[in-house]
């Protein structure tokens, strides 16, 4: 590692350190929605889903296709600028990994089903036996968000390494 540069450092770390920014933003739209509004369409479906249904219905939808795309970009970024950095690299990629398999468990998961839910609630039935107990679906939420939190909280000693990098 003697060949990298200060300038290297510098922008390993300013990308190290937005990725971890824009993960702690996610963090913490995914607790608001887990503490304040997932209680509330769980709470007693089908009638607590009236909160998915009709014109003024939530959806967040286009607020997590933004937040998780403008997130992966950074972390990308943030694997990229660190490449020459062994230890960076490595357990960027690792954690990169859980994260994406968070995000397929997500998109595999998570996404159809809060679909499924909108969908019946609207009058359309097609595929309702299909859809998991939104109990459960609120279970397993609570852990995707741990999963998420635990890779965010991962990168801060990855941050401080590659600054104390700099130090030295």
């Amino acid at each position: 590692m003697n060949n990298i540069s200060i300038q290297y450092l510098s922008r390993a770390e300013t990308w190290l350190l937005i990725s971890i920014l824009s993960y702690f933003l996610m963090n913490g739209a995914q607790i608001f929605e887990t503490l304040v509004i997932v209680p509330k369409w769980t709470a007693s479906p089908p009638d607590s889903f009236q909160i998915l249904k009709g014109k003024y219905a939530l959806d967040f939808k286009t607020f997590w296709i933004i937040a998780h795309s403008l997130h992966e970009i950074t972390f990308i970024a943030a694997i990229i600028f660190c490449w020459r950095i062994d230890f960076a690299r490595n357990w960027l990629l690792i954690l990169f990994a859980i994260h994406f398999g968070v995000r397929v468990w997500t998109l595999a998961y998570f996404a159809p089903n809060i679909i499924g839910f909108q969908k019946l609630i609207n009058g359309d039935q097609s595929g309702a036996e299909k859809l998991t107990n939104p109990d459960r679906w609120r279970k397993l939420n609570y852990l995707r968000v741990a999963l998420f939190i635990a890779v965010s909280l991962a990168l801060i000693p990855l941050y401080l390494s590659v600054m104390q990098i700099k130090i030295e």
